[in-house]
């Protein structure tokens, strides 16, 4: 029963006359007030003329406004109709009944009272008592509120459930979760029900064991036994009861809030055996780069490298594979910024160079000469580079580029000294010098002249001025570049 219907079948005074017969003004009204969180006092119009209010936080809620304005003025649009019938006359006790109203509040939020009115027998005046029903309203929210965060979780829970059992199916492996205390099948994917040659209602709350001869069972249950202790364990072969094949078998143990399981992958070892084999060549290609004596490099489409061999590791001086996937090829390859951007400009742009010549700079600071060939390969929405790096040190020792000879030799020019100026020789030998290297660079880029420039330093338009002035290649391609 709730507090109106309480209030309603509540015993009254037997002598009311008696009882109340010495109470004065004042103490009637700290009675009332008191009693009631919100106490109004309406004239015949349905103005308050005056209230109390027990409690001091009711102040903010501004209350004292409402003295000289219309009550049914004070209230809430879909609360006038409760007020009009408050201040409707009853026909008897056994005809007043408790409503909620809401007030507009400062604050914000709407503030819930209900109440109660009584009839004064003179001078038409009434008499409304009010109960705070904030405290219920807040209580009332909370509840609403945990009620959504609840949903929502157990929405997200079925969404996880529903991937989960997407990934547990599409599972090329055998899977099987079992209960770790007594060993029953909960689950399995449709790879597990392929392998041991049973419907899946029937492996739903089967012994795991049952499944295995029984050699084959005590084997997987010592491997169970020592991945529950270790966490971990070797794969196993074991032999099914049902046809005697062989099947390899691996564990993982977990915990949840309902207990502990373990996660069970059953492969047959035929499949896994004709697998090892279709591998075996691209293990033995693994092998023989990683033996190759020219370094050999893997990075990514920011240079970053994923992979090396031994021998790419000898020659940056890194101790060690993992060491080198934490660096940039920018670090070992030409110079920083210029090489590496040519090269990979080129490598966008033909899929593959050949015979690129650069340096190649140890972590301790050596310098090497050599000979880069790179392919660019999309891996799915990848892209990646394979870098084979060869030392031509000793090839380049002695040996004179075709079309780098100098037009004067150290001997003539320094025959010119005393009858030609300073600044006209270092002016001719500076040339000279400019000449060759935007030779050299036009030559290492495939005469590729946006490259050159950014090999040299130079802006597109300064390269152009400077191969008109030394008449170097054709023109005619200036557009094309």
């Amino acid at each position: 029963m709730d507090r109106a219907s309480a209030d309603q079948h509540s015993h009254a005074f037997r002598h009311p006359t008696a009882a109340m017969a010495h109470l004065d003004t004042a103490t009637a009204m700290q009675v009332v007030t008191h009693a009631a969180d919100v106490t109004l006092l309406i004239d015949d119009r349905g103005i308050v003329a005056d209230l109390a209010y027990a409690a001091d936080d009711l102040a903010g809620e501004g209350l004292n406004s409402w003295i000289g304005k219309p009550w049914i003025e004070t209230v809430t649009v879909e609360s006038k109709p409760k007020v009009e019938a408050l201040l409707q006359p009853a026909k008897g006790d056994s005809d007043k009944r408790w409503r909620q109203v809401n007030h507009p509040s400062p604050r914000g939020e709407d503030m819930p009272l209900s109440y109660l009115t009584f009839a004064a027998k003179s001078a038409g005046w009434s008499v409304a008592i009010g109960r705070d029903l904030r405290a219920a309203a807040r209580m009332q929210q909370r509840l609403i509120d945990a009620q959504a965060a609840m949903e929502r979780d157990y929405a997200r829970l079925r969404e996880a459930e529903s991937r989960y059992q997407i990934l547990f199916q599409m599972a090329n492996d055998g899977v099987l979760v079992t209960d770790a205390r007594n060993l029953k099948i909960s689950d399995a994917n449709r790879a597990a029900v392929a392998v041991l040659g049973e419907e899946a209602e029937a492996l739903a709350g089967r012994s795991l064991l049952s499944l295995f001869s029984e050699q084959g069972a005590e084997a997987v249950t010592d491997y169970l036994t020592q991945v529950r202790q270790l966490g971990s364990g070797e794969e196993i072969d074991a032999w099914l009861v049902k046809d005697g094949a062989a099947v390899h078998v691996s564990a993982t143990f977990f915990r949840q809030t309902s207990g502990s399981h373990f996660l069970i992958r059953v492969v047959s070892s035929q499949a896994q055996d004709g697998g090892t084999a279709r591998d075996e060549p691209r293990r033995s290609l693994e092998q023989v780069v990683e033996a190759l004596p020219d370094a050999f490099v893997v990075a990514d489409a920011d240079m970053n490298i994923l992979t090396a061999n031994e021998a790419f590791l000898t020659m940056a001086q890194v101790a060690s594979e993992k060491q080198a996937r934490a660096m940039n090829l920018a670090r070992f390859v030409g110079r920083p910024g210029v090489d590496l951007n040519v090269l990979r400009a080129n490598l966008k742009e033909q899929g593959s160079v050949r015979h690129f010549a650069t340096i190649l700079r140890s972590l301790h600071g050596l310098h090497e000469e050599v000979e880069i060939s790179a392919v660019a390969v999309e891996d799915g929405r990848n892209q990646c580079f394979g870098f084979a790096i060869r030392s031509v040190g000793r090839r380049l020792i002695g040996v004179a580029r075709p079309g780098r000879e100098m037009q004067r030799s150290v001997e003539q020019l320094t025959d010119l000294v005393g009858r030609v100026a300073l600044k006209e020789i270092v002016r001719e030998t500076t040339d000279l010098i400019e000449r060759m290297c935007i030779e050299a660079a036009l030559d290492l880029t495939g005469d590729n002249r946006a490259s050159a420039a950014e090999m040299l330093g130079l802006s597109r338009q300064s390269l152009y001025s400077k191969l008109h002035r030394h008449s170097l290649g054709d023109l005619s391609t200036q557009s094309r570049n």
